[in-house]
């Protein structure tokens, strides 16, 4: 008889152990107890914070002092699976060669969560564990995830008595050795990231991908002047794109290479991009972190940091102070001399400006402006089809809708004409989004001109940075005239014409 223990186990109980220990003292049939660890391919997420070898370690010492044998295996996510308790078994057969073929004759499983249902379709005799009441769901003690939240709100878990003795030692242990009572603090308090360890659940990872991709050799170019040989690190890294670029080039031969990827999936690309043998450097690294509300690097030695199409993000999902924080751990991290290359879109300067935009109303439909499509292949053929007028009245009313910080305009006519009375950032966040209509969901949450050039100067030079000369905001050619001419125009309130506003800048900040 086995016993099957799902879970994903990021945390073990003293009372999981002894109530382990006493079902095998109950029944010496059993002859060994199995760990299936879910979501095993899962790490630095909010529901998966630890990764699974570091789970599998704490799982073989809290087995230490058991009397029979242990056995542990990865289960990986595969999303919502009516099934997974047969894909798990499935899982374990496979994984153990056919010896361990689990069925309710030769096996019980421990669990108090509602899987547990699951396995009772099945046929398999259930051990409740912390569970009282299968139809209350009422515990008899905490659950493991419980001790890990009070972990999270207790800098000084160590020294909880309560805690020490309701996790076990096996537990105490690894998380103590490998520090992840900070680690999973910074993961679960980060107030940017998903529970799966994205930045926005809307995102067409398809689209995003291949975007990537095809400007990296133009963001390169780019940047490569600036560059300063030595430990190099980019925060945002995305699939490794601007790295492969960078560990191609002779004169950074020598260098290091250090990607940060929060979002899960990009995280796994860059991984196996680096099996593939992709980069010319054999010194390119990943890791999974947050490097908003932490140091991802050590204090004072980084020669390089490049960041691409990032900060805006950090505003638009989190907040302001998240991205002051941001720049002060840039500053911390870079040794002197040492350069932050940081490429975004940005905002106009003084950008509370009211002016008059006027949009063209006859290059598209304006028919159901505000149809509701759930598809984002359905809406994006609709979007496209709006006359730019149109489309400015979807934007008005979806941007920052879930925020509560959207846009604020008026429609006027002047010499017959109609122009949207509006602040001129809000102007410049209409014609920069517009046209991203295959993934309009994902950035109707994006702010892209909360700060123009002098703004990001500021707040640069307040920690310390110092703004080399070629840094500078410019509108690319590209989007001015296929993206702006014949549909969207600016004005003064006295109807004087204004320049299109900025689309990207180029930021160069050194530690002096």
């Amino acid at each position: 008889m086995y016993l099957l223990f799902p879970g994903r186990h990021h945390l073990l109980t003293q009372f999981q152990f002894d109530y382990v220990k006493k079902l095998i003292a109950q029944d010496d049939t059993i002859e060994g107890v199995i760990f299936a660890v879910t979501s095993s391919n899962h790490s630095g997420t909010k529901r998966n914070p630890i990764p699974f070898y570091l789970r599998a370690m704490m799982i073989q010492e809290f087995c230490k002092e058991l009397p029979i044998s242990n056995f542990v295996y990865g289960i990986d996510d595969v999303g919502v699976l009516e099934n997974f308790a047969t894909y798990t078994l499935k899982q374990i057969k496979h994984q153990s060669d056919g010896k361990l073929d689990l069925t309710p004759e030769n096996c019980q499983v421990i669990c108090s969560t509602p899987v547990l249902r699951m396995y009772q379709k099945l046929g398999f005799t259930i051990k409740t564990a912390e569970l009282d009441s299968i139809e209350n769901q009422t515990f008899s003690t905490e659950l493991p995830w419980d001790l890990v939240e009070q972990i999270v709100a207790n800098e000084q878990w160590q020294q909880s008595a309560d805690l020490q003795q309701k996790i076990h030692t096996s537990t105490q242990k690894i998380w103590n050795t490998y520090g992840l009572g900070d680690r999973v603090r910074n993961i679960l308090n980060d107030p940017i990231i998903t529970e799966d360890g994205d930045l926005t659940e809307s995102r067409d990872y398809t689209s995003y991908v291949r975007q990537m991709d095809e400007i990296a050799e133009l963001k390169y170019k780019d940047t490569a002047p600036y560059i300063e040989p030595g430990i190099i690190g980019d925060i945002g890294c995305a699939v490794g794109s601007w790295i492969k670029q960078a560990s191609d080039d002779p004169k950074l031969q020598e260098s290091d290479f250090y990607g940060i990827e929060l979002a899960r999936q990009l995280f796994d690309i860059c991984n196996q991009r680096k099996v593939n043998g992709e980069f010319g450097n054999p010194n390119v690294f990943f890791a999974q972190k947050n490097a908003v509300s932490s140091l991802v690097f050590e204090k004072g030695t980084m020669s390089t940091i490049h960041t691409s199409s990032l900060t805006h993000e950090i505003e638009s999902y989190g907040s302001r102070d998240n991205l002051l924080q941001f720049i002060e751990n840039r500053f911390e991290e870079l040794h002197f001399g040492g350069v932050w290359i940081n490429r975004d879109v940005i905002g106009p300067d003084n950008g509370d400006r009211i002016v008059l935009m006027e949009l063209n109303a006859s290059d598209g439909s304006d028919e159901d402006i505000f149809k509701e499509v759930a598809d984002q292949q359905e809406l994006g053929k609709h979007l496209d089809g709006l006359s730019t007028m149109a489309r400015f009245l979807r934007f008005a009313q979806d941007f920052r809708q879930q925020e509560g910080d959207g846009i604020q305009f008026e429609t006027i006519k002047r010499n017959n004409k109609e122009y949207i009375k509006l602040p001129l950032r809000d102007a410049a966040e209409f014609m920069l989004t517009k046209d991203y209509t295959d993934n309009w969901y994902s950035e109707m949450h994006e702010r892209f001109c909360f700060w123009g050039f002098n703004d990001w100067k500021t707040a640069l030079e307040k920690v310390g940075f110092q703004l080399d000369r070629s840094s500078h905001a410019y509108s690319n050619p590209w989007i001015v005239q296929n993206r702006f001419e014949n549909k969207a125009a600016l004005f003064t309130e006295d109807l004087e014409p204004l320049r299109h506003p900025p689309t990207n800048a180029l930021i160069i900040a050194r530690k002096v």
